[in-house]
């Protein structure tokens, strides 16, 4: 049950994720580069807060110095690997976001995703059975059915920056199966993640050098910030509690739902258009990722 609920609330979050970035960039209210700089600046302050809260609890009602668990807790502060993968997953997927079609930019990164998850799990010798193979070939079938009708051929550069977004976003997620603090690990990565941020204004002044600074509006900073401390800090920390309940393989598969959660999220809040199709594709991905998920029990431990 763990494990189901934080895997709907973070598959909920990168929906929610994916629609921030939808209105923010698609919109025109904010350009890449300062997307991605205030989402990692307030997720690192979302998240510091919320940890300094839980580690003040944390020590008033333990002695902390003789319990091991609460030791290992306060120990686990990310590594620069998980921080490194999270800036170029985001800096990567925002760039790209804005120069390729929704159906073309899903199709490579969940593309690279799933390849770089269920390659490492079969790297880690997770064993997969027929059905589950066959529920991930539909599952995958009704994915491209879903995007490819907004697809178009994609530029060189959008396409193999959206695919290194994909294979960051795998590392991430596969390094979230050795954290012992969800939360803290989270927050500490994109503490660390500020540590690149100099370098993106650097790089985004030369990029941007004829964007003149009025495009950065106040919709494009909340949509930023919602992005950032929500979808992506609280979403994270909650996907990293899901991670050593799951396979890797799992754990790549739950993730095509995202673009069906993101579709319906469109339809509610920005009333976008409901249609058969959409309607068959979400029934055949969503029913195909339960077969694979039923067909085998999760481990309740970390490899």
């Amino acid at each position: 049950m763990k494990a189901t609920l934080y895997t709907i609330i973070a598959l909920i979050a990168f929906a929610a994720n994916s629609l921030f970035c939808r209105m923010a960039l698609a919109e025109g209210y904010i350009d890449a580069w300062s997307f991605t700089i205030i989402r990692l600046l307030s997720g690192a302050i979302c998240l510091s807060i919320i940890m300094g809260i839980y580690s003040y609890n944390l020590r008033r009602k333990d002695l902390t110095l003789n319990n091991p668990q609460n030791k290992a807790i306060l120990k686990d502060k990310g590594s620069w690997l998980s921080s490194l993968s999270l800036v170029v997953y985001a800096l990567c997927f925002s760039i790209a976001y804005v120069e390729l079609d929704t159906g073309t930019g899903a199709l490579i990164l969940f593309s690279a995703v799933q390849l770089t998850m269920i390659g490492w799990g079969i790297y880690k010798k997770e064993q997969l059975s027929a059905l589950q193979w066959m529920a991930f070939i539909v599952a995958v079938a009704g994915f491209v059915y879903l995007m490819l009708p907004s697809a178009a051929v994609p530029s060189v550069l959008a396409a193999t920056l959206m695919a290194i977004s994909g294979v960051a976003w795998g590392i991430y997620c596969i390094r979230g199966k050795i954290c012992v603090s969800p939360l803290r690990a989270t927050g500490f990565n994109f503490i660390r993640s500020l540590v690149a941020i100099p370098l993106l204004l650097i790089i985004g002044m030369v990029y941007l050098k004829n964007m003149p600074l009025a495009t950065i509006s106040i919709e494009g900073i909340l949509l930023a910030c919602a992005s950032g401390a929500i979808a992506s800090g609280m979403g994270y920390s909650v996907w990293y509690m899901a991670m050593p309940l799951l396979k890797s393989t799992q754990a790549a598969v739950v993730q095509l739902c995202v673009p069906v959660l993101a579709a319906i999220l469109g339809v509610v809040f920005l009333s976008e258009q409901l249609t058969l199709p959409f309607i068959l594709a979400s029934a055949v991905i969503l029913g195909a990722v339960l077969v694979f998920i039923l067909n085998k029990k999760a481990p309740q431990t970390a490899s």
